[in-house]
């Protein structure tokens, strides 16, 4: 049964949810990392989340990364960046749900609807980016339900278990995010 999405929230980071976020980041063997850039060697994963989650445990809640709090768990997290150089306009987006409970019920679509919204409300952002491979259909399809758009493939860039995938980047402006939000209500 799908997880109810509708309590879905981006909040800061909290010192509950080191815990949590310590054992899905640095497992070698979740099932995340078969969909979120599994083209990069586990061990250098492995070895990144370690010193992230380090990271998180030793600084403050950043507002470029937010948890997503589904009924008052941490199920994943969205993050943003922005490309150079700065003040172009250009962000980019991140979003990562651990448990796979929570996968295909529409969380993941909400969370990545509420960062838009809050990137666009508090950056100077134009356009905001996902990037992801072409094997990665849940991200494709809930970037594409919130509006995003493909503009960029490069064509079998990325191998995954020895066969190979196109690397797929989607955008959305800022005005496509207004005249959408204004048919949405």
């Amino acid at each position: 049964m799908f997880a109810d999405s509708s309590h879905v929230i981006l909040r800061d980071r909290q010192l509950r949810d080191l815990p949590v976020l310590t054992r899905w980041l640095t497992d070698p063997g979740a099932e995340w990392r078969r969909w979120d850039a599994p083209y990069f060697h586990a061990e250098t994963t492995t070895e990144t989340m370690r010193a992230y989650v380090d990271h998180l445990a030793q600084t403050p809640p950043d507002p470029d990364e937010q948890v997503i709090d589904l009924n008052g768990e941490c199920v994943g997290m969205v993050n943003r960046s922005e490309e150079s150089p700065g003040g172009g306009g250009w962000w980019d987006l991140g979003i990562l749900i651990y448990d796979p409970r929570h996968w295909g019920g529409g969380v993941g679509t909400r969370a990545l609807a509420r960062w838009v919204a809050d990137t666009f409300t508090w950056t100077d952002a134009h356009v905001v980016t996902v990037t992801t491979w072409g094997g990665n259909e849940r991200m494709i399809g809930a970037a594409r339900r919130v509006g995003f758009r493909e503009c960029m493939r490069v064509r079998e860039a990325r191998v995954v278990d020895g066969r190979r995938y196109d690397s797929v980047r989607l955008d959305l402006l800022r005005s496509e995010w207004r005249a959408r939000a204004g048919t949405l209500g």
